[in-house]
C-alpha cells in the first residue's frame, strides 16, 4: 500500500508522545476492528449491541478517543440485516454531534463506491489522499532512520544508503527493512 496505515500509526505515536498538537495533547488513538465486530453476529441486535458498548466507551472517555478505523468503507452495510441499521448509521449521530472522532483508512476506490455512495456518512469525514512515496522520498525517509534499521545480515551496521534504489524500494516493499509497505 502506500502507507494509509502507517499515517493513522503515526497519528497515535504523535497523541502519545510529548510534542502532541494543542488540543490533542492527552488523547489515545483506539483502533476499531470491523471484522471483530461483525463476527458472530448471526442474530438480529446483536451486532448494534457490540457498536453501542463502543460508542459508550468512547463518549465515557469524554473526548479524549480517536477512534481508529482501518478500511472504513466496510463500515458502510457491516452489520445490516433486515430491519435493522449497518454502522455507518449507528455512529452518524455520534460523529455530527463531536462525541465520537474518526481516523479511517481506505483506498480511494473504495471511497468513491462506499462511503461517497452514502452522502451524509461522507459529510463526517475529511479526505486526506495518501500518494505512494517516489523512490527518492523513499531512499530519504530510510536515510532518516538508518541507525534504527536492520534486516538480518543485509543490513548489519543498519547502513542502507549505499543500497541502489531498485533494491531498496524493493527491500521496502518486501518489509525486510521494518518499514510498513
Amino acid at each position: 500500500g502506500v502507507g494509509k496505515t502507517a499515517v493513522a500509526e503515526g497519528v497515535a505515536q504523535l497523541l502519545a508522545g510529548p510534542s502532541a498538537p494543542t488540543g490533542f495533547a492527552g488523547k489515545r488513538m483506539i483502533s476499531l476492528d470491523v471484522g471483530s465486530l461483525v463476527a458472530g453476529t448471526q442474530f438480529r441486535g446483536a451486532f448494534e449491541e457490540r457498536l453501542q458498548a463502543v460508542l459508550m466507551e468512547v463518549r465515557a472517555a469524554r473526548g479524549s478517543v480517536l477512534l481508529f478505523v482501518d478500511e472504513v468503507h466496510m463500515l458502510v452495510n457491516a452489520g445490516r440485516t433486515d430491519g435493522s441499521m449497518d454502522a455507518a448509521n449507528l455512529l452518524k449521530p455520534a460523529l455530527a454531534r463531536g462525541e465520537l472522532h474518526c481516523l479511517g483508512a481506505t483506498t480511494p476506490d473504495e471511497y468513491r463506491r462506499h462511503i461517497e455512495s452514502d452522502p451524509a456518512f461522507a459529510r463526517r469525514f475529511q479526505p486526506v489522499h495518501v500518494e505512494e512515496p517516489s523512490v527518492d522520498e523513499t531512499l530519504l525517509w530510510l536515510k532518516g532512520l538508518r541507525g534504527r534499521l536492520r534486516c538480518g545480515g543485509l543490513c548489519r551496521s543498519g547502513e542502507v544508503c549505499g543500497l541502489g534504489r531498485g533494491l531498496l524500494c524493493l527491500l521496502v516493499w518486501l518489509g525486510c527493512l521494518g518499514w510498513p509497505a
